[in-house]
């Protein structure tokens, strides 16, 4: 993090109604501003103070607004994004091996991979998210997108055992992701992890050395790991351990490791996983519609658990909200625990917020509204018909408000989204690539 001191020049106030800083914890200030310098925050001071000391700064007023950390999806295929709608109400093993990926055999390639993240990151943008966990074919198309987007993106190498387009077998997806790595070793934008898509479809052996790779280059790991009790129990049977020991047997259990689902866990598993730094990447309205499956994710944060929220693929979901997900989230998560003061709503936004950037390993960047990290923010008008009155803003926030209410978002200081407008996509000519798949596609499936 670049050194930020009372003598940075300051170069804009950013005033809202409430700010949500997310650290220090469970604070919600009322009337303060943001002071930039440039892409960084240089303080959050009471509006009134912050207009006395900077009576000359353009200033931007939100009244009615929330304003906090832009939202972090920690998991997701940006470009499945493109199968929207296409093999709803099917369990997970028929929807995955019956119909996506053949429709994958037949169609994904770098342009498809391109479009349909396009597609998705004008969703996410507009819902607020700033930074998002991608493993899927092709990944440099992927960041090419981010990176002309103006995200931030943690890009997982996605490494299974079969050949497909992007990779002829898992030996050439790890070097291929190792050159990605290479390529954006510098960049504050892109980071590149590793995605083995799960324990049934990469072999243990690839996962150890994946394992090595992670802690010599001290890359992050990202794997879907105990979807369903039907996964945990087909591992038992053919290798005669569950996924997750067979994750810690490869040296995978480790800080740098995402684990993502994590619906079926037997006692003893959270503890497990606090005790190494796992992340756990929750993803509550893809398992619900999948129904794979209830992550009890009160247990695990009273564990010690990191728990981060991810919308998983418009695939699956069919949604890329964050604001979405983060009230499913917390409803599910009362009705799991079977107790409603379980997972309020200031822990939700952290979960979608700093303990996204954290399991991503950019938590000193970004995730929460501090001095001298990058001013990633979403401002929300709390203002509607649907959000008034407003007593707790956090409230609003995670329980009654919808994409809609975006009206503004920033990464590194730079306004990407205003008032219904992306500055940094063409929005007209991203849908005219997405009905032009649609239509090859209808021809043949």
């Amino acid at each position: 993090m670049p050194d930020i001191t009372p003598d940075t020049p300051a170069t804009a106030l950013i005033s809202a109604r409430w700010v949500l800083p997310v650290a220090p914890r469970n604070a919600v200030l009322d009337h303060h501003s943001i002071v930039l310098a440039g892409d960084r925050i240089l303080a959050i001071l009471p509006t009134a103070t912050a207009r006395t000391a900077h009576p000359d700064l353009p200033e931007t007023v939100l009244d009615h607004h929330a304003l906090l950390p832009g939202l972090v999806n920690a998991h997701g295929h940006a470009a499945m994004s493109l199968f929207r709608g296409y093999a709803d109400d099917l369990p997970l093993d028929t929807w995955l091996n019956d119909r996506i990926w053949p429709l994958e055999g037949r169609w994904v390639d770098a342009g498809f991979v391109a479009d349909g993240t396009a597609l998705a990151v004008a969703e996410m943008v507009a819902g607020g998210t700033t930074t998002f966990s991608d493993m899927y074919f092709f990944p440099e198309a992927t960041a090419a997108v981010a990176l002309r987007a103006g995200v931030r993106a943690q890009i997982c190498g996605p490494l299974v055992r079969f050949g497909n387009a992007w990779a002829p077998g898992p030996d050439e997806a790890i070097h291929q992701s190792l050159a990605l790595h290479d390529e954006f070793r510098d960049s504050g934008q892109i980071h590149v992890a590793f995605g083995p898509h799960s324990t049934y479809a990469l072999d243990a052996a690839h996962l150890s050395k994946v394992a090595t790779l992670a802690e010599e280059l001290d890359m992050r790991v990202q794997i879907h790991l105990h979807e369903t009790a039907e996964e945990v129990a087909a591992a038992r049977r053919e290798t005669g351990e569950r996924p997750l020991a067979t994750i810690e047997r490869c040296g995978l259990l480790s800080p740098q490791l995402q684990a993502v689902h994590m619906t079926a866990l037997e006692p003893g598993d959270a503890e497990r996983l606090a005790e190494h730094d796992v992340s756990v990447i929750h993803c509550p309205q893809s398992n619900l519609k999948l129904a794979s499956g209830f992550a009890p994710i009160a247990a695990l944060r009273a564990a010690g658990v990191r728990v981060a929220l991810g919308t998983d693929g418009a695939a699956s979901n069919n949604s890329l909200s964050m604001l979405r997900e983060m009230h499913v989230a917390a409803i599910l998560a009362k009705a799991v625990a079977g107790d409603a003061t379980a997972l309020p709503a200031l822990d939700v936004i952290e979960m979608a917020t700093l303990a996204g950037a954290q399991a991503l390993g950019l938590g000193c960047e970004i995730g929460s509204l501090e001095a001298g990290k990058s001013a990633d923010m979403v401002a929300i008008d709390l203002s509607g018909v649907a959000s008034e009155p407003v007593f707790h803003p956090e409230s609003q926030l995670v329980y009654a408000t919808t994409h809609s209410a975006v009206s503004r978002v920033w990464v590194g200081g730079e306004l990407l989204f205003e008032q219904g407008r992306h500055l940094r996509q063409d929005v007209s000519a991203v849908l005219a690539s997405v009905r032009r798949w649609r239509d090859r596609m209808q021809e043949v499936v």
